[in-house]
């Protein structure tokens, strides 16, 4: 095996030499990440419902496998809160948030996330990524951060009661103040420093003042709702057990989602990554370096991960040149693992709360909603719709992705039905534009001239077949066509059969089809099918120009287009 394709298989292998000056850099980068990793790992752990040292885990093991076999070496992989969401949110109901059997569920949608998302790339299906449009993405994510915020709220505000006894019986006895004081100042603090100084770890320093001003307080003693004891040491090798077939029935749509999600996640950053290093995003390997993280956080008893665009654009900003920032943020992690997990202990859960919050409020934009009104309303209703179907559906909020998909593929499935046909007329200025628009004389008597702005195909041919037949009916003096033919890039046997019977219509009519700019592709297919033979009732130009001084000799009244065009030679496609 040659060292180019071993070094396409295991990335790794293509990072620069460690040299002392390289290291200095990526360390730095490296301890800026891993600040952060932290404390939003054990946050998003919350989130997914799962034991908080599980964060720890799934940003340890799984980063360090991501690294190694994704293209992308760049990116901050591990917990994040959209990915932990839709676990949360997937598991609810089906049973007890942290006990064995969540985790092992989580454990399982890890394992076949990562296996599809290894499948996909290795069958090199990473272009099916591109189903998913921006308004559909763009949609989920708001009203999914939306979610988020509304789940932490009673955290972060130290609710003791349900919203409903608040509600019925409003008064300050159903918050705990002490837990309220610690959310929203941790809040307004980390929003302070995320706005001037986006690259510092605030995260870390707010978490840690936290915890030693609950020390000073006693608010653990004080039966207070803080981290408590997480276990010290290495994940160990864990394997979840057989699923009942109940039980895996209903993981399938929500590691569809996770799979989806998480991975657009991923390429949000990646693009961003590729930009920068001036390189082609290669997603297939991607895709394998993110299925294998995935199965690795759950043989740790962890839940899924992806790529955090906040942890990857700051690993940029803080000057990350490759893969060895990311070791060093996990040598980072594995420090607080193995040796300072007690220090968590008295950080309190709304401070936990308000690092979840703070991460997902810069996911909210509602001015995207009425930018994207200005460009598309059709792909504006159906962003419109994939946000209020998630907020509906909630717990079960796959079901937005999944209309939202739906919407657009019929979007996308219309437009190719209805391709856009125009008649052609000779403008004063010598293009070829769209006759009835510009009220334009036709370009020669008895004539259709027509150009179809797409593909020759299945979900085209008959439009384009419809839109002669119905001229021709209705204008039984029309016995010439003329197919303005260079958009159309691509044939297939539907559109050779389509095209076929225009020639066989028109030979009927003692007419002729005159073709255009026919491109090299489409006429060898054509030539094969043996209906580009020379005869009566077909007749082929290389150039527009070239047809246009043809059609202009046909028989009948005297053409007058106007006194800009005498220069036939001169006209240009639209």
């Amino acid at each position: 095996m040659s060292l180019n394709t071993l070094s396409r298989w295991l990335p790794f292998l293509n990072w620069p030499r460690p040299e002392l000056a390289l290291l200095k850099g990526e360390f730095w980068a490296g301890m800026t990440v891993g600040l952060m990793l932290v404390p939003q790992g054990v946050a998003y752990a919350a989130l997914a419902g799962m034991p908080l040292v599980t964060g720890i885990y799934a940003s340890l093991v799984p980063a360090l496998v991501a690294v190694l076999f994704s293209a992308s070496t760049r990116l901050g992989v591990g917990p994040t809160a959209l990915t932990s969401l839709l676990i949360g949110a997937s598991l609810t109901g089906l049973a007890e948030p942290g006990s064995a059997q969540w985790v092992a569920m989580a454990a399982w949608m890890a394992i076949l996330s990562g296996l599809l998302q290894l499948v996909m790339g290795l069958a090199r299906f990473g272009w099916l990524l591109n189903l998913v449009t921006s308004p559909v993405l763009s949609g989920f994510t708001q009203a999914a951060a939306l979610l988020i915020l509304s789940s932490q709220l009673g955290a972060l505000t130290g609710l003791r009661s349900d919203l409903g006894a608040l509600w019925t019986t409003p008064s300050l006895g159903h918050f705990d103040l002490t837990a309220a004081a610690f959310g929203l100042g941790s809040l307004v603090l980390l929003i302070v420093a995320r706005r001037l100084r986006p690259g510092f770890p605030a995260a870390i320093v707010v978490l840690g003042a936290a915890g030693a001003v609950s020390w000073a307080l006693g608010y653990a003693e004080a039966d207070g709702a803080v981290v408590g004891a997480l276990p010290a040491g290495l994940p160990s090798f864990y394997w979840p057990g057989a699923l009942p077939w109940s039980s895996f029935s209903a993981l399938v749509m929500p590691v569809l989602v996770v799979t989806l999600v998480s991975f657009l996640e991923t390429a949000s950053s990646a693009k961003v990554d590729s930009q920068r290093s001036g390189e082609r995003w290669n997603e297939n390997q991607d895709l394998i370096g993110q299925g294998l993280a995935k199965i690795s956080s759950g043989l740790c008893g962890s839940f899924a991960t992806s790529a955090s665009f906040s942890r990857s654009a700051i690993n940029l900003y803080a000057g990350a040149r490759s893969g060895w920032a990311t070791v060093f943020a996990i040598a980072l992690v594995l420090v607080v693992l193995l040796w300072l997990t007690p220090a968590l202990y008295h950080v309190p859960q709304s401070v936990l709360a308000a690092v979840v919050v703070t991460a997902v409020t810069s996911l909210i934009k509602p001015g995207s909603f009425v930018r994207l009104w200005r460009i598309s309303r059709i792909e504006a209703v159906i962003s419109g719709v994939t946000f209020g179907l998630t907020l509906a559906t909630a717990p079960r909020m796959y079901w937005g992705v999944l209309v939202g998909l739906l919407m657009n593929l019929s979007h996308f499935l219309y437009q190719r039905l209805h391709p856009r046909i125009i008649e052609v007329g000779l403008h004063p200025d010598g293009s070829l534009r769209d006759r009835h628009l510009w009220q334009l004389p036709a370009l020669a008597p008895h004539l259709l001239a027509l150009r179809m702005d797409a593909e020759l195909d299945f979900a085209s041919s008959s439009a384009l077949e419809r839109r002669v037949m119905d001229h021709l009916g209705l204008h039984p003096d029309v016995v010439h066509v003329c197919l303005l033919a260079q958009p159309i890039n691509r044939i297939d046997v539907t559109g050779v059969e389509t095209f076929a019977n225009l020639v066989s219509t028109l030979r009927a009519r003692t007419g002729t089809l005159h073709l255009s700019g026919l491109k090299l592709p489409v006429e060898q297919v054509l030539r094969r099918a043996g209906v580009l033979e020379p005869g009566p009732g077909l007749a082929m130009y290389r150039t527009d120009a070239e047809a246009l001084l043809a059609l202009q000799q046909l028989p009948g009244p005297a053409h007058n287009a106007s006194d800009g065009v005498a220069d036939s030679q001169k006209a240009r496609a639209d």
